[in-house]
């Protein structure tokens, strides 16, 4: 592998905004970033970016699916699918994210992940996110009432065996739910709070044993109230607690999307998509885990009408957190991917710097959709 070089690229990373900056990639590293184009060297591939926007590859750490793909459908090429639709987002990093399913329909799903390990042609896909079936039986949502279960740490060291768990979603407050969370923390896995109704001791007594992160802030868990701050409480008053935010202003509308902006640090907020197979594809009917799904208005919903993940993609969330609360990109471009990495140990990821895997997104400057994608220094898009 040769030497990029990416000139008059407006660089956005945290911390950093750069016009006409000129990015050196060596063997698939960023090696270097001038604010104005020295020589370059001989034989290098030059990338002209004339002046658009280029930001540290998106990490979605919460995704079922995308153009027709899911997840749990165990399927090599449905992950190389769904890989590929991601990337086509800006996404270089994602982890597959499953359903409350029987255990039998998990481990075909982690040997489905494994196989794309083995050959990541695109967006790289190195953990998976469990989330269910270790939930609240009243607070399913979109998931399948039928196969929720406590907390088990076997079943859950089972299937991180088969391909590496980076996040388990679980609702504290089930039986065995703190003794699970401080079980997973020994094992290096991350625990967040998720389809719970655990009220604010509960987060407490959780928080304590090692859990992380709050799942899809504010849906499907226990609501802000004056006299039980409960789980969304606990989110805005915790000086630690990360929480993902899916910011397509449904699952969250624009109000909420300025409060919680203003009130938590940015640190300790992660933009995710939680998109299922309908992202990429038009409005109709669709399938999560079994259960139908139809899509209108882009919004993913149930028949009951509870929602059922989204159809976001990854830059429109990036696109509308700017727009809503007005904070500069150098900010926001932090909760793209860098908290992410940080919270979950995976280096070299989320900033365009020396060092850091040259994993880039250039955006077009009106929809933010990405005009080019490169992988480990490899255009994808």
């Amino acid at each position: 592998m040769g030497t990029l070089v990416i000139k008059n690229a407006h660089v956005i990373s945290p911390d950093i905004d750069l016009p006409k900056a000129c990015v050196f990639v060596e063997n698939g590293k960023i090696d270097k970033v001038e604010g104005n184009c020295g020589g370059v060297p001989e034989g290098a591939e030059v990338f002209d970016a004339e002046g658009r926007m280029l930001v540290p590859g998106f990490l979605d750490i919460h995704t079922h699916g995308a153009n027709g793909a899911d997840t749990s459908n165990a399927s090599v090429d449905e992950m190389r699918t769904m890989a590929e639709a991601k990337t086509r987002e800006g996404v270089t990093t994602f982890f597959p994210t499953t359903l409350t399913l029987p255990h039998d329909d998990l481990v075909r799903i982690m040997q489905g992940v494994a196989g794309y390990q083995a050959d990541q042609d695109w967006a790289k896909a190195p953990k998976v996110h469990i989330e269910g079936p270790f939930i609240n039986p009243d607070c399913t949502g979109a998931q399948n009432p039928a196969f929720v279960r406590n907390p088990d740490a076997k079943e859950l060291l089972e299937l991180n065996a088969i391909a590496p768990v980076g996040i388990v979603s679980v609702a504290i407050e089930m039986p065995n739910g703190v003794e699970f969370v401080a079980q997973m923390k020994e094992q290096g896995i991350a625990c967040s709070a998720a389809h719970t109704a655990a009220k604010f001791a509960d987060f407490t007594a959780a928080k304590k044993a090692g859990l992380k992160h709050l799942t899809h802030f504010c849906n499907q868990m226990t609501p802000l109230h004056h006299r039980e701050i409960g789980m969304v409480g606990a989110g805005l008053v915790d000086d630690e607690i990360m929480i993902e935010m899916i910011c397509d202003t449904i699952h969250l509308v624009p109000d909420m999307i300025r409060l919680v902006w203003k009130l938590k640090p940015v640190d300790q907020l992660m933009l995710i998509t939680d998109s299922m197979s309908a992202s990429w594809l038009p409005e109709g009917k669709y399938d999560l885990g079994g259960l139908d799904v139809f899509v209108k208005g882009g919004s993913a919903r149930l028949e009951n009408g509870a929602l059922a993940g989204s159809t976001v993609r990854f830059y429109e969330c990036f696109k509308n957190v700017i727009e809503v609360t007005g904070l500069p990109a150098k900010e926001v471009i932090k909760a793209t991917s860098w908290n992410q990495a940080k919270s979950l140990g995976l280096e070299g990821i989320g900033k365009i710097e020396p060092g850091f895997c040259a994993d880039l997104a250039l955006l077009n400057p009106e929809t933010f959709r990405p005009d080019a994608v490169w992988v480990d220094g490899v255009q994808k898009v």
